[in-house]
C-alpha cells in the first residue's frame, strides 16, 4: 500500500506557521490601535492627567497654614468703648416712653456685661405679657431638656391584624406636605415618611390614636375659642398635623377642633385604611414599633416658637418641660415647671402667674424685670455665668427689625427705621396688650438688654410707639 510521505508531517508544520503569522499581524494591529489612542488622549489638553496616565511633575508643595481657631463666644466690650449711662438712659428714653400711644407702660435697659439696670419704670409691676411669655417658655426649655433631643411620632401594631395605632410624642409640626415641601416648620417629619415605613410592615385596615402623653384640658384658661377658627390656636393634643392648620404654609391659618383626629383621618386616608367613631386607645405595653419619625431638635424649634411666635409648638415645649422634670403634662403643670425651672436656675419668678406656656391667655401675669433678667443672662459675655451657654440659642431665635419672623415688617417709620436690622425681640400682641423684649446693639457697639410692656394699648399705635423705644437705644450712646 503506497504510503504518502510527509502528509502528516506537512500538515503538523504548517499549522503553527499560520498561527505565528495570525498573532504577529494581531498584535501589530493592537499595537497600532493603543498608538492611535494614546495620539488621541495625549493630544487633548489635560485628558491624559484626568486619566491618570502621566505623572505628576514632583512640585514643592508648603505645609497648609495652622487652622484658624474659631470660638463662638461673646466677649465683654473693650475698656475703649464708653459705657451708657443711667441718666443718658433716661434722658433719651423720656419722650419715646410719654407716649400716650403706650397706654400703661413698664420696662427696663439692662448692660448684660456689667449686669447694670439702666433704665427702669414700674419693671417689678406685673402686666399682661402676651406673646413675650413664649421668652420665658422657651429659656425654661433650653435649661431643662437636651438642645439636640427630638419629638418622635411612633406607629405600632394593635391587638388585631391590620389595626394600627399612631402614638402622640409631642410634636405638632408633622408635615402633610409632600417631601419636597416645606410648611411653616423648618426640619419638620412628613407623613409620607410615616405612611410608606408602615405599608411596608403589611396591610392595614384600622387606624386608632394613642393620646395619653397629655393630660386635662386641652384648652387654657384666658383663652378665646374663636381664636381656634381664626388660626392662632388649636386644641393641644400630643399628635397632630401641621399645628392643627388648615394651610400648613401659613402661619395664620384656621385650625381644626379635633387636630388629633385628623391626623388619623389622614393617615388613614394614604394607607388604604379606616378610623372607627371611637379611635382612642393606650397602646399595649411593648407593642411592635411599624414606623416612626422625629421633629427637628429642640434647639430648633425654639427658635420657630420666637421667629413665628408660634401658639401650638410653645404649648408643645411647655409640656415637654413639665416631662421633664416630673410634672404632669397638662396646663396646669406645664406652667408649674416653666416657674420651677427658671426659679431652680436663679430667676425671680414670686409674682409670676402662667394659664399657658404660650402667652395668648389673658390670665398671665409677668413682669419686664423677669424677661429682661432672662435675655441678661442670654446675652452675658462668656464664662461669667455657667446658665448663659444654655439660653444663648435665645438670641438666635429672635426676630429680626424690619427683617424676619414677627418684625419683618415693622420698623418702617421715620423715628423706628434706625432700630432696622439691629434691634432683634420678641413680639407680643393682644387686642389690647403689646410688648416687646429683646436686645440692640448701640451706636457704640454695646449689647443692651430691653423689656418693654404696654396694656390698655392698641397695636396699632403702640407698635409703632415701642419700635421707636428700641430704635432709641440703638441711635444713642446714652452718655
Amino acid at each position: 500500500m503506497p504510503v504518502r510521505v510527509g502528509t502528516e508531517p506537512e500538515n503538523t508544520t504548517e499549522v503553527p506557521a499560520k498561527r505565528g503569522r495570525r498573532v504577529l499581524i494581531l498584535a501589530v494591529a493592537i499595537v497600532g490601535v493603543l498608538a492611535v489612542v494614546a495620539g488621541v488622549i495625549f493630544a487633548v489638553p489635560g485628558l491624559a492627567n484626568r486619566l491618570g496616565l502621566v505623572a505628576e511633575p514632583e512640585v514643592a508643595i508648603a505645609p497648609p497654614p495652622p487652622l484658624v481657631q474659631f470660638s463662638a463666644t461673646l466677649r465683654a466690650p473693650g475698656a475703649d468703648i464708653p459705657a451708657p449711662t443711667a441718666a443718658g438712659l433716661r434722658g433719651a428714653l423720656a419722650g419715646p416712653a410719654a407716649d400716650p400711644a403706650l397706654g400703661t407702660l413698664t420696662g427696663t435697659v439692662i448692660d448684660p456685661a456689667s449686669g447694670e439696670i439702666l433704665y427702669a419704670q414700674n419693671a417689678a409691676t406685673p402686666l399682661v405679657p402676651a406673646s413675650t411669655a413664649k421668652l420665658l417658655t422657651s429659656a425654661a426649655a433650653l435649661l431643662a431638656l437636651p438642645l439636640a433631643e427630638q419629638l418622635t411620632t411612633r406607629v405600632v401594631a394593635g391587638d388585631k391584624p391590620g389595626t394600627v395605632i399612631i402614638v402622640g410624642g409631642g410634636d405638632p409640626t408633622l408635615s402633610s406636605l409632600a417631601a419636597d415641601k416645606d410648611s411653616v416648620y423648618p426640619g419638620a417629619a412628613h407623613l409620607d415618611d410615616l405612611v410608606a415605613q408602615v405599608k411596608a410592615t403589611g396591610p392595614v385596615d384600622t387606624v386608632l390614636l394613642d393620646l395619653d402623653r397629655y393630660t386635662g384640658d386641652s384648652l387654657a384658661q384666658g383663652w378665646d375659642n374663636r381664636d381656634v377658627a381664626g388660626g392662632f390656636i388649636a386644641p393641644i393634643v400630643p399628635a397632630m398635623l401641621d399645628g392643627g392648620r388648615a394651610d400648613p404654609t401659613k402661619a395664620v391659618s384656621p385650625r381644626s377642633a379635633n387636630p388629633a383626629r385628623g391626623l388619623a383621618e389622614e393617615f388613614a386616608k394614604r394607607i388604604g385604611a379606616a378610623v372607627p367613631a371611637k379611635a382612642t386607645v393606650t397602646a399595649p405595653q411593648g407593642a411592635k414599633v411599624l414606623g416612626e419619625v422625629k421633629s427637628a431638635p429642640i434647639v430648633e424649634l425654639v427658635d420657630t416658637v420666637l421667629q413665628r411666635s408660634d401658639n401650638v409648638l410653645a404649648e408643645a415645649l411647655a409640656r415637654e418641660v413639665a416631662k421633664a422634670t416630673g410634672a404632669e403634662a397638662s396646663f396646669t403643670g406645664a406652667t408649674k415647671a416653666i416657674a420651677d425651672t427658671l426659679r431652680t436656675n436663679g430667676f425671680t419668678v414670686s409674682t409670676l402667674a402662667l394659664s399657658d406656656g404660650s402667652g395668648l391667655s389673658t390670665a398671665n401675669q409677668v413682669t419686664a424685670a423677669l424677661l429682661a433678667d432672662v435675655l441678661k443672662v442670654a446675652a452675658a459675655p462668656d464664662g461669667s455665668d455657667p446658665r448663659t451657654a444654655k439660653l444663648r440659642p435665645l438670641l438666635g431665635g429672635l426676630p429680626v427689625a424690619g427683617g424676619s419672623g414677627t418684625l419683618a415688617e415693622r420698623y418702617q417709620g421715620p423715628g423706628a427705621a434706625g432700630g432696622k436690622g439691629w434691634v432683634r425681640a420678641k413680639t407680643g400682641t393682644l387686642s389690647t396688650v403689646n410688648a416687646l423684649a429683646g436686645v440692640v446693639l448701640d451706636k457704640d457697639g454695646r449689647v443692651l438688654v430691653f423689656a418693654m410692656m404696654t396694656n390698655g394699648s392698641q397695636p396699632g399705635a403702640a407698635q409703632p410707639a415701642l419700635d421707636v423705644l428700641a430704635a432709641t437705644l440703638r441711635q444713642c450712646g446714652c452718655r
